[in-house]
C-alpha cells in the first residue's frame, strides 16, 4: 500500500510538473530572454524590456485590482449559488430535475455572445450597463453551470449518511454545515474557485460589451497586445497574468487555513 501511495506521489509531482512548473518557468524566461527558443544559436541576451513595456502600461495596476475584484465577487456567488444548487441535485429527487439540470448547462451550449447580446438591452433598461456589477453579473453567466456541477459531485460523493448522523447527534443546520460538509467539500471548493477565477479573468467579449470600456479589466489590456506587440512583451504580460489566479488561489488558501476546525470551541456550539 505504502509503495502504492509511494508510486501515486511520483506521478502526481511529475504531471505537475511537467504540465505546470515547466510551463510557467519557460514562460519566465522567455519573457527576459531575447532570442530564447529553438533555431537560435547566438549567445543568450537577456533584456528586461518586456516587463518595463508592461510596467509603462498606465492602466496595468487598476486593471489588475478590478480584475481581482470583480474575479473575488463572482466566486464567492458561484459558491453561494453552487452550494444550494449543488447539494439539491445531489440529495433531492423531484419532478423536472432532469429538465433543470439540462437549463443549467444551457450557458455552455449557447453561444456565450449571443447571450451578452441579449442580456445587454436588459442591463441598459435598468441601469447596470457600463457598470462593474453587470459585468459580475455576466461573469456568472459562464461560471455558475461548472460551480454547479462541481459541488454537486463533491456532495454527492459525502452521501447523506454522515450528515443524517451529524443530525442524529442533535447538530443544528449551521453547525452541520460549518463542521461536516464544508471540510468534507474542500477538494471541490478549491477545485471550484480556482476554476471560476481562472474563467473570469479570461473574459474579454462580454466584459467589454457589458463594460462598455468603463470597466477595465487586465484581460481588455492584454488581448490587444497579441496582434502588435513582441514576445518578449507577450511573455511578461502572459506571465503577469498567470501569477494572478496563483496569488488569489494561495490568499484563499491562507484565509482556509484561519478556519477554526480543530480549535476547541467548535465543540462546545
Amino acid at each position: 500500500m505504502d509503495r502504492l501511495s509511494k508510486q501515486k506521489k511520483i506521478q502526481f509531482w511529475a504531471l505537475t510538473l511537467l504540465f505546470f512548473i515547466l510551463p510557467v518557468v519557460f514562460l519566465f524566461l522567455k519573457s527576459v530572454v531575447l532570442n530564447f527558443g529553438f533555431g537560435h544559436s547566438s549567445g543568450i541576451d537577456f533584456s528586461l524590456r518586456g516587463w518595463e513595456a508592461l510596467f509603462s502600461e498606465s492602466q496595468l495596476i487598476q486593471a489588475t485590482l478590478v480584475s481581482l475584484g470583480i474575479g473575488a465577487l463572482v466566486v464567492f456567488l458561484n459558491l453561494g449559488v453552487g452550494l444550494l444548487a449543488g447539494k439539491a441535485l445531489a440529495f433531492y429527487s423531484f419532478k423536472g430535475k432532469a429538465l433543470i439540470e439540462a437549463l443549467f448547462l444551457l450557458p455552455l451550449i449557447v453561444p456565450l455572445l449571443a447571450i451578452a447580446m441579449g442580456i445587454h438591452v436588459a442591463m441598459i433598461r435598468i441601469g447596470l450597463s457600463d457598470t462593474w456589477i453587470g459585468v459580475v453579473l455576466i461573469h456568472l453567466v459562464p461560471t455558475i453551470p461548472y460551480s454547479i456541477k462541481m459541488l454537486q459531485s463533491g456532495y454527492a460523493s459525502i452521501g447523506t449518511g454522515i450528515l443524517q448522523q451529524a443530525q442524529v447527534l442533535g447538530t443544528n443546520r449551521w453547525h452541520r454545515f460549518f463542521s461536516v460538509e464544508l471540510p468534507l467539500l474542500m477538494p471541490s471548493i478549491r477545485s471550484t474557485v480556482f476554476l471560476i477565477f481562472v474563467i473570469s479573468l479570461s473574459q474579454y467579449v462580454i466584459t467589454a460589451i457589458i463594460g462598455g470600456g468603463n470597466v477595465v479589466t487586465l484581460a481588455m489590456i492584454y488581448f490587444p497586445f497579441l496582434d502588435s506587440a513582441e514576445s518578449t512583451v507577450l511573455a511578461a504580460f502572459s506571465a503577469w497574468f498567470a501569477l494572478l489566479p496563483i496569488l488569489f488561489y494561495l490568499s484563499v488558501e491562507l484565509l482556509l487555513s484561519l478556519l477554526p476546525y480543530q480549535n476547541p470551541w467548535r465543540t462546545r456550539l
